[in-house]
């Protein structure tokens, strides 16, 4: 793939996404830069590259030039210190393919990092914003695969949940902490928590399950239209997650007890992650030179 054909649908894709900007423009003016947000990605291609990484967030942020966008960024090791230097410069990230606790807490870190060294540049902290995208259905998926050839369907379905409850847990801890209220003094936003691929993809499962029992308040949840029209039909708000952390890292010990790996299984998930990303870039390049050809 040519650099020329990266740029043209880096353009492309930067008119779309600035043109999307200004119809939630409203609501961005209106929740105080809360909601009304847009996201474009660096490519995904340079998932393990920090320093291009850095330089295309920046990149792309000068290209869309609206306040209201979100630069995403994969939650890779090279990732990290990405998204740190690009909220250090005033940039709002958002940080997607998180599928551990321990990862989310690196993510969270990086953030308040960067943050602390906006400050010390002199930026104006609450013009700075940040989504953390946590994986939910792709760790049931891997996991209730690992637990069938193990024998243990009673603990099927559960993994993804639990793995979520842990890492709410994590961002409550996070941001009562004193340290991000020393931030939050100096207008510092949170990091909202944002569940991802939270479409069922056992058709054995209820199809509004990763919804219905992942209800808190400011979370997001970007559910595929096919789960957001079931659950305008027949969905139910569950109980809040708020203090269940515990709850969900029972589940998790006793998932790995019963043999699976933990660790393994957010690698895999993180590299198949990564891949499906580039696939689907790509194909978003092939797209645009296509209809590019088709107008010249």
């Amino acid at each position: 793939m040519t650099s020329t054909s990266t740029t043209r649908s880096s353009n492309c894709a930067s008119t779309d996404v600035r043109n999307a900007c200004d119809l939630f423009a409203q609501v961005y003016s209106a929740s105080g830069g809360y909601d009304g947000r847009v996201s474009i990605e660096v490519a995904p291609t340079l998932a393990n590259d920090t320093d291009e990484t850095i330089a295309q967030a920046a990149e792309l942020h000068d290209l869309v030039g609206r306040e209201n966008v979100l630069i995403k960024i994969p939650a890779t090791k090279p990732g990290l210190p990405a998204i740190q230097a690009t909220i250090a410069a005033g940039i709002s990230v958002n940080v997607t393919l998180i599928f551990s606790e321990e990862r989310y807490r690196e993510v969270m870190d990086a953030y308040l990092s960067g943050l602390e060294a906006a400050d010390a540049a002199g930026k104006n902290l609450s013009t700075i914003h940040s989504v953390a995208s946590f994986f939910v259905s792709r760790v049931d998926s891997e996991i209730d695969k690992r637990l069938g050839a193990l024998g243990r369907d009673d603990l099927k379905s559960k993994a993804a949940i639990a793995n979520a409850l842990v890492a709410y847990g994590a961002y409550e801890e996070v941001f009562e902490s004193d340290r991000f209220k020393s931030l939050a003094a100096k207008g510092a936003n949170v990091q909202r928590p944002l569940w991802a691929s939270t479409g069922t993809k056992d058709p054995n499962l209820p199809d509004t399950l990763y919804v219905t029992n992942l209800i808190a308040d400011g979370v997001v949840n970007t559910m595929p239209e096919k789960t957001m029209d079931a659950f305008a039909d027949h969905g139910e708000l569950g109980e809040s997650i708020v203090g269940k952390a515990a709850e969900g890292r029972a589940v998790l010990d006793e998932v790995a007890a019963a043999g699976v790996d933990l660790p393994e299984v957010f690698r895999v998930l993180e590299d198949e992650g990564v891949q499906k990303f580039i696939v689907s870039w790509h194909e978003l390049i092939a797209s645009v030179e296509k209809a590019i050809a088709s107008i010249t």
